[in-house]
């Protein structure tokens, strides 16, 4: 994680199906880098779940995350305040997110981190 970050907030959720691609294309080419910009902002990506098999007991073993949402973007931020400023609330209320997307997004999760110096 950058240096100046102190927490990691991160946006989870499913899209209905018909609506990926105009899910993908806002996300990566309005959202993220209007978001971006919100001071205060140390750096955003996206992610997608994929399967997941590791060691564990000895053995290889397959994961199930049940219910885990398939997309996330994870935003590192200086502060929680960041959240409730002007900024961010004009950010994520930008460009076509607001009605193209956001309406056929299901499965919502927002989690606040804060990072340990371990």
């Amino acid at each position: 994680m950058a240096g100046k970050a102190k927490y990691v907030f991160i946006a989870s959720m499913d899209v209905d199906p018909e609506r990926e691609a105009i899910f993908n294309e806002v996300y990566d080419t309005e959202h993220i880098p209007l978001i971006s910009k919100v001071p205060g902002v140390v750096a955003a990506r996206r992610n997608v779940l994929v399967p997941l098999k590791m060691f564990i007991g000895g053995e290889v073993k397959a994961i199930v995350a049940e219910g885990e949402p398939k997309y996330s973007a994870i935003y590192e931020l200086e502060s929680p305040d960041v959240l409730t400023s002007e900024a961010w609330a004009k950010a994520v209320d930008a460009g076509r997110w607001p009605s193209e997307v956001r309406p056929y997004t299901r499965n919502r999760r927002h989690t606040l981190r804060k990072l340990t110096d371990a």
